[in-house]
């Protein structure tokens, strides 16, 4: 693209050559203006640095608790930003080891072909790293994934040439992943049930009516 606009400006050179020549002369390198990062994304998007809140959950102070209170569990949450992968694509990894434990999360992750398994792994196991060395979790295989999700990250916009001198817009995606590790066991179902049905609903009003007792009766 950038060879073709190129060209373009040099053809047009020959009649405006103070104004055009200048600018082809600035034009950056075509290996400078790969989307998925480099300094014309740096300039782009200086000002965004990423998310930001979700680390902040590292930082919270609880009070003391109560003897009689049931422990809270530790806990440490990360994020990996601007992932060069799409958000729609990411959400199956993110979903898939909901509920999981690490170990079992990183070896089905292993056996997963897909390209966000791998991000996901690498978050991770950093996020265990975190949780030993700086939140004072004692063993690094007693920890399950609480949450597990993404989101969208920065988009790219592109131009993609077609026949007869046509161009297509193409979009470069990137999305954010976070995921919060919890100290203890996973539970059994990590989703809640399915809502009942209507006659599993009437079936358990017709046995409490049974069941129930009229007041002053024999």
């Amino acid at each position: 693209m950038v060879t073709y606009l190129a060209t373009a400006l040099k053809r047009l050179v020959l009649t405006q050559p103070a104004g055009l020549a200048a600018a082809v002369r600035h034009l950056p390198a075509a290996a400078s203006l790969h989307t998925a990062g480099g300094p014309l994304a740096k300039n782009w998007n200086g000002h965004n640095a990423g998310p930001q809140r979700w680390l902040q959950y590292n930082k919270v102070i609880y009070p003391p608790q109560q003897p009689d209170e049931p422990a809270r569990p530790a806990y440490v949450c990360h994020q990996k930003t601007n992932i060069k992968y799409s958000p729609k694509k990411m959400w199956y990894v993110a979903s898939f080891v909901r509920g999981m434990t690490v170990d079992e999360a990183v070896r089905q992750l292993s056996f997963v072909d897909k390209k966000g398994a791998s991000y996901v792994k690498e978050a991770i196991l950093e996020a265990v790293e975190l949780a030993v060395k700086r939140h004072n979790v004692e063993y690094r295989t007693n920890l399950w994934v609480a949450e597990s999700f993404c989101g969208k990250g920065r988009v790219f916009k592109g131009m993609r040439r077609h026949a007869r001198g046509r161009t297509g817009e193409v979009e470069y995606k990137h999305c954010h992943y976070f995921v919060r590790l919890e100290e203890g066991t996973p539970p059994a179902h990590y989703y809640p049930a399915a809502p009942k049905t209507g006659e599993q609903q009437l079936a358990e009003w017709e046995e409490a009516m049974r069941k129930r007792k009229v007041t002053g009766s024999l």
